[in-house]
């Protein structure tokens, strides 16, 4: 496939996603070291191109390295706790008001300066961003003996007020520092405030940026999805997960826990947040408690689906080519498995008549998808329901997987054992090698 047919393809591919996220409300936090980052002005892009395809946008931005370096600069001392809470005194409390200030304006501007370059807006549309006291934030006090001074934590977002924002074309921004009613600033985390504001506004998606590929399997994989049942897990028992990634899959893991539907942890790489977003199978990890990938019955509407899966197996002469009407007619047969709308599997069990003999047909999974054991997952279903429904005896016709059945269990068998109303309809220029296993 060259560039331009694959560019056709990933185009057709994300616009189901595209509908789906229009109107939808995400929450994304990064770190002060994305904003420092060379491609910063390509996630700002990118930030623009979700805004555009009509997103409700909340950016909640760190800005840990900006006041360590102040810090630095005026010979300050970094205090942290041991969960790497700052402990915020006066001169912190200093920096980190100048570090939230150039952060808020340097985000600002170059939202402001990409316009021109960004896919979709025009030089002469503003794209408006909103920032304020949205967060009112008290003090965190003293805890096992510490006094925390200038460090707080969110006491209410104004849900109100980021709502009016929201439904007037703006971006929100969200600064980690909030407000008391007497006037005071506290020094908030960024993951808190993100949390915060996804949980009260009930976010569709809460996404949190984090560096490297994210989340790793032990084969140095990432990790596509988990249950928060799989996270909490993770939590305790991976030691491969370094603290920095242990807080964002924390944080990511509270939002599905409060009510977020999804939460998504995206490595710090151009064009992970359009990929995450914009792809069946993004390139972060998913968190939620949704069953993301499911095996049921067939339905009427999955004919589409189905005839879209085997029409290249049919075109290879691997299955024997299949109508609409057929398919309709036959549907209460079928089983698929479904992936976030897609079908990416599906087989059929048809009975024998009285006698104790099913066959399995149109076995068929997506190329992309085959090294997951979902054939194997199919298959075992079919042969419960086949126990269930007194079948003896399963077969199957093949040219091309012999080997597969045969690792299964089955058993290569003469066309002339077939149950006598389907050895009538056998086809001899095919030459489909029959397989049996008894159940």
């Amino acid at each position: 496939m060259n560039g331009s047919d694959s560019f056709v393809q990933w185009f057709r591919d994300s616009s189901p996603y595209i509908q789906a996220h229009r109107g939808k409300t995400f929450v994304l936090v990064f770190s002060g070291e994305e904003v420092e980052d060379p491609g910063f002005a390509n996630l700002v892009h990118d930030f623009a191109l979700l805004h555009n395809l009509g997103i409700r946008l909340v950016l909640v931005h760190g800005v840990r390295p900006q006041i360590e370096a102040r810090l630095r600069r005026d010979h300050g001392i970094s205090r942290y706790d041991e969960d790497q809470l700052r402990v915020t005194d006066d001169a912190a409390m200093a920096c980190v008001k100048e570090a939230v200030g150039a952060v808020r304006v340097e985000i600002e501007s170059r939202l402001s300066m990409g316009l021109a370059n960004a896919p979709g807006l025009s030089s002469t549309r503003t794209l408006r961003v909103c920032s304020g006291n949205f967060v009112t934030a008290q003090p965190l006090g003293v805890h096992n003996g510490v006094d925390y001074q200038h460090t707080g934590e969110v006491r209410r977002i104004d849900t109100a007020a980021l709502n009016a924002a929201l439904d007037n074309g703006s971006i929100a921004l969200l600064s980690p520092i909030g407000y008391s009613p007497t006037g005071e600033s506290f020094n908030l985390s960024a993951d808190e405030v993100g949390l915060s504001a996804a949980t009260a506004l009930k976010a569709d998606k809460f996404m949190r940026m984090v560096a490297g590929e994210g989340l790793l399997d032990e084969n140095g994989e990432t990790i596509r999805q988990l249950s928060p049942a799989d996270a909490e897990t993770i939590l305790k028992a991976d030691e491969r997960v370094d603290a920095p990634l242990q807080q964002a899959l924390r944080c990511a893991l509270t939002a599905c826990r409060s009510g977020v539907r999804r939460a998504h942890l995206v490595g710090r790489h151009d064009g992970a947040l359009l990929r995450e977003l914009f792809t069946r199978d993004g390139i972060g990890t998913l968190i939620t408690e949704e069953r993301y990938e499911i095996l049921r019955a067939a339905t009427i509407d999955d004919v589409g689906g189905i005839l879209e899966l085997i029409a290249p197996l049919e075109a290879e002469g691997v299955l024997v080519r299949r109508s609409r009407e057929r398919l309709e007619m036959e549907i209460e047969r079928f089983w698929v498995i479904e992936r976030d709308g897609m079908i990416i599997a599906c087989a059929g069990l048809y009975p024998q008549g009285n006698l104790p003999a099913a066959e399995l047909a149109c076995l068929a999974v997506h190329p992309a998808y085959r090294r997951g054991g979902r054939g194997d997952d199919l298959l075992q279903h079919l042969e419960k329901l086949a126990r269930i429904q007194g079948v003896r005896e399963l077969f199957v016709l093949t040219t091309r997987t012999a080997h597969w059945f045969l690792e299964r269990g089955f058993l290569e068998t003469d066309p002339q054992a077939l149950p006598l109303e389907r050895r009538e309809l056998y086809n001899w220029q095919r030459r489909s090698k029959v397989f049996v296993k008894v159940l």
